[in-house]
């Protein structure tokens, strides 16, 4: 990731590397001749993570994490290179081919460090200390491969990301870093090591919580919501310049301000942010038109062209967020179907569990031995003609889908990707499927109905999928993550309960019972499940205990489902994993949050997440889940804890609120009144799912709906004395609207309860 970016920082007498080559290549002579050559191997052929796999066969003596390296790199006294990354990284390739499959890279490296090889998604407590340090010495800059040196006892001195074979200009290339790295570890060592303890001191006093009283909702609800207001692309949609993520917490908190401003112009504004970035996001090249799902994010302004990879966490925040919208204005509905289509095609497992990601590279034919980005997803004009041009529009004489389909995604003779947008001419001539211009437009040039002109693309699009199953297929992730998992299920929760889909609620459920089988011990999560050679779930000798947002994905995962099945397990279950997650993860000493990980000797700092990016932060989702589960339970614990999660993050929520707008809207629901809508009755009888669904999928983010069957629910009755009592007072299906502790007469009747929510509005 993040293209050509590459550094070397002074750390530890560091300095400028350029000017150190020729020391370096004096003294290397030396420092090869008396390295003692130590019978080692590659030490990666048993491990279970894709990423490790991919470098298992490299001339590197590869080490994963873990004590045989560190004890080595103690008893020799080197220094340890920790290359980080995952499977479906373009650049982490790049490098890989380059530099770690090459003799000389190899030989350095296994005479004068130990390398350890880690995949982020497997070990992310690794990587967030490592990438933090990457970005206190850079100014913020960060991605994969994450290239650092550590010294014996794990402390960073000096890193980068990508790093070319060979010297670029004035780009320092991989050999002559890690000579004069090696040299200046043998000739100051001690100075080194004294600059890595002050630097990570310095890491440590800089992440300390700061604690503090926190300003009024408005003030940070009304900054963050200015703040996006003046970052939004009024011309291509979306916030900030390129590189353009879909930023889905930006999004949510927009509908959640929306929510509490439906009648205002800002909120009315906020809901045209969100819808007018989701059709450009719909529209683009980000959206794989034929294939299906959404690719990470696109390099230029426009949307147009993506970095191919698919993540799973990208497709379920974003089926969240087109769900969310949909149950506001009914739109979107084809691309919620469309993300739905592409997990369950290509990234679910036979029983019920997701797959992490597919690569952005691939062959461009099978006879071809190099992979290049987006081959898989891109089109020749030639391509689509002897696609489509057979094809011909009944009704309309010489005109065929492929005109049609060249006009609809603008198609070009010689590609439509311009040349600053792809550097190594990985998509010279390719075009990538963007829409133009309106349906409208389209239809009316060709004199076409609208919907004649959408079973032309529908048609065509069909057409091309079958051609693109031949080519070959990009790398496949396999891990299944619960944290990812847990995202997807709240992803296929809300798109059921939208679409009142009951095949959704099913496939939802399948997937929660693949993390009950495979990644739950008793009542403690596990990280990730493995998938072996003959696609069953394989057993693991030390299993990786999972982190904390394994823990809070889940459980808002188990909430949303709760609200599309209402299943009261769902809320006993998501109760003992908030249990076992504040005895694993919680700041007992200063009750600032949730670290992201147990304490561990070999990770050397501990993280409390404070700010959402590509994921919502842990405490972000926590304190949404304790502000939920509160509503829920009135256990007056889960209130509390939330507050002082606030409380922790007052200082950047004062200052910098559109760093946890996720956390805003968890903020929003614990500060406005409970809206709780409570119907009892058996939920066999017509008149209580006909209430259940009018209340579910209408969105409201500040109310909580908790369906009482005094026959099923025995759980939510013993915990709360005022529940126990609604479900026993009637044998009829009843709505109740509680508010501020106080609940309406009973409602009994569907139309009544309409009526009573459109009140509300």
């Amino acid at each position: 990731m993040l293209q050509g970016i590459q550094r070397i920082f002074a750390v530890a007498g560091v300095t400028s590397a350029v000017q150190e080559k020729a020391v370096a290549a004096s003294s290397w002579r030396r420092i090869v001749s008396t390295t003692s050559l130590l019978m080692d191997k590659n030490h990666l052929t048993t491990e279970k993570s894709p990423y490790l796999l991919q470098h298992a066969s490299n001339p590197v003596h590869w080490y994963p994490w873990g004590r045989e390296a560190f004890d080595k790199a103690k008893t020799t006294n080197r220094l340890i290179f920790l290359s980080i990354g995952y499977s479906t990284c373009h650049w982490c390739h790049v490098m890989a081919h380059e530099s770690f499959e090459n003799e000389e890279v190899a030989r350095i490296l296994n005479e004068n460090f130990v390398s350890i090889k880690v995949d982020r998604e497997e070990r992310p407590d690794v990587d967030k200390v490592y990438m933090a340090f990457m970005q206190t010495i850079s100014g913020g800059v960060g991605g994969w491969p994450l290239s650092i040196f550590l010294t014996p006892n794990l402390k960073p001195i000096s890193g980068g990301t990508y790093f070319p074979l060979h010297d670029r200009n004035d780009r320092l290339g991989f050999i002559t870093l890690l000579k004069i790295i090696a040299e200046k570890w043998r000739t100051n060592e001690k100075e080194m090591t004294d600059a890595a303890e002050s630097l990570l001191n310095s890491m440590r006093h800089s992440m300390k919580p700061k604690h503090g009283m926190l300003p009024s909702f408005e003030k940070i609800e009304r900054m963050c919501y200015n703040h996006l207001k003046d970052t939004f692309d009024v011309q291509y949609k979306g916030f900030g310049p390129a590189p353009k993520f879909p930023n889905c917490v930006y999004l949510d908190f927009l509908l959640c301000f929306y929510c509490t401003h439906a009648n205002n112009d800002a909120g009315r504004n906020a809901l045209q942010m969100v819808g007018e970035t989701l059709t450009a996001v719909d529209r683009g090249g980000i959206h794989d038109h034929i294939g299906k799902g959404f690719h990470r994010y696109s390099v230029d302004s426009k949307w147009h062209v993506p970095h191919f990879e698919k993540m799973l966490y990208d497709q379920a925040q974003l089926l969240a967020v087109y769900a969310t919208y949909h149950a506001i204005t009914g739109e979107f509905i084809e691309v919620i179907e469309d993300i739905v289509s592409y997990v369950d095609s290509n990234l679910t497992h036979k029983c019920g569990g997701f797959y992490s990601a597919e690569d952005a590279d691939s062959l461009s034919n099978f006879s071809s031995v190099q992979k290049s980005e987006g081959a898989y997803y891109v089109w020749t004009e030639k391509e689509i003609d002897e696609i489509l041009s057979d094809k011909p529009v009944n009704g309309v004489q010489g005109l065929t889908y492929a005109e049609i389909f060249k006009t609809y995604y603008d198609i070009k003779s010689n590609g439509n990707v311009p040349q600053h947008e792809d550097p190594h001419n990985e998509l010279k001539s390719q075009n990538v499927l963007m829409v133009k211009d309106l349906h409208s437009v389209c239809a009316t040039k060709y004199a076409l109905s609208a919907d004649k002109l959408r079973d032309v693309i529908t048609e065509a699009k069909a057409s091309l999928r079958e051609a693109q199953k031949k080519r070959p297929r990009p790398h496949l992730d396999n891990k299944i993550i619960t944290s990812w998992n847990g995202l997807m299920i709240s992803g296929l929760a809300k798109a059921a309960i939208t679409l009142q889909n009951a095949n959704l609620l099913h496939r939802t459920e399948r997937a929660v019972d693949f993390i009950k089988k495979h990644s739950m011990i008793d009542s403690y999560l596990l990280h990730v499940a493995y998938v072996d050679a003959d696609g069953e779930i394989a057993e693991s000798d030390a299993p990786i205990q999972a982190y904390a947002d394994d823990y809070a994905y889940l459980i808002q995962g188990l909430l949303d489902l709760y609200e599309a099945s209402f299943d009261e397990q769902l809320i006993k279950l998501a109760s003992d994993l908030q249990k076992q997650m504040d005895y694993r993860f919680w700041d007992t000493a200063k009750n600032s949050g949730y670290y992201q990980t147990v304490e561990d000797p070999h990770i050397i700092i501990r993280f409390i997440n404070d700010q959402d990016g590509a994921e919502p932060s842990i405490n972000s989702v926590a304190s949404m889940n304790l502000v939920r589960l509160y509503g829920i339970t009135n256990d007056e614990t889960y209130k509390e804890r939330a507050q002082k999660i606030f409380e922790s993050a007052a200082e950047l929520l004062d200052k910098y609120p559109f760093i946890l707008t996720k956390m805003i809207s968890a903020l929003q629901k614990h500060v406005h009144p409970i809206k709780k809508i409570i119907v009892t009755g058996s939920r066999s009888n017509e008149t209580t799912k006909q209430m259940l669904s009018l209340v579910s999928k209408r969105f409201d983010c500040l109310r909580i709906l908790i369906s009482l069957d005094p026959e099923k629910d025995s759980w939510l009755q013993s915990i709360d004395d005022h529940l126990k009592l609604l479900a026993t007072s009637t044998d009829s299906p009843t709505a109740y609207i509680c508010e501020n502790f106080e609940c309406s007469a009973p409602v009994v009747s569907v139309k009544e309860l309409k009526d009573r929510l459109d009140v509300m509005k």
